[in-house]
């Protein structure tokens, strides 16, 4: 697992100042408080997949899941 996964997505897949970071981290962290596998990205509509939900599939899928838990994340998903 990757350090810190619970809290903090890859910065690669929301950058430090990105616009919406308080609004689309608190929306995350209520969705996993509930036990919620997903909720809405504010500016796109989105579903997006919690860090709890994809922990808990138990593999990285390598498709650039913005709260993606495992080490395997840590690598920019457009490649090398």
């Amino acid at each position: 697992m990757r350090r810190g996964w619970r809290l903090e997505p890859h910065p690669s897949r929301l950058a430090l100042d990105h616009p919406r970071r308080a609004d689309i981290l608190g929306r995350h962290e209520r969705a996993s408080d509930a036990g919620l596998s997903t909720y809405v990205d504010p500016g796109s509509g989105y579903t997006v997949l919690t860090a709890r939900y994809l922990a808990e599939r138990g593999y990285c899928c390598s498709q650039g899941c913005r709260h993606c838990p495992w080490e395997c994340a840590d690598q920019d998903p457009e490649g090398p």
